[in-house]
């Protein structure tokens, strides 16, 4: 009768164990997929990155910063003295919502 009651503790212990394991799967997995989402959102994002996503050329999105179409800015990219058109994530949005800027 005792050796069953033992058992019997140690199978709920192990099913509190596991239970407990499960949770902090869970856990883990929604906070990689918060990292992941925030790695999928940036604040700025280069020509050649606003080019794929609006699936343009590189050159033409270059020109919409270089003429004024979108609210862009010149950003040191750490090679050398030239610097990048950097396109806010508020920006890139509103260029898919509304379209460019007017000339």
């Amino acid at each position: 009768m005792m050796l069953s009651k033992q058992v019997f503790q140690q199978e709920e212990e192990i099913s509190m164990a596991d239970g407990e394991v499960a949770m902090r799967l869970e856990r883990i997995e929604r906070l990689l997929e918060s990292l992941i989402e925030q790695k999928r959102t940036k604040e700025y994002y280069s020509t050649a990155e606003v080019a794929q996503i609006l699936n343009r050329a590189e050159f033409t999105v270059r020109e919409w910063c270089r003429h004024g179409r979108v609210w862009a800015e010149k950003r040191g990219t750490g090679r050398g003295l030239s610097k990048e058109w950097m396109i806010s994530r508020e920006e890139l949005e509103r260029i898919e919502n509304e379209g460019l800027l007017p000339i």
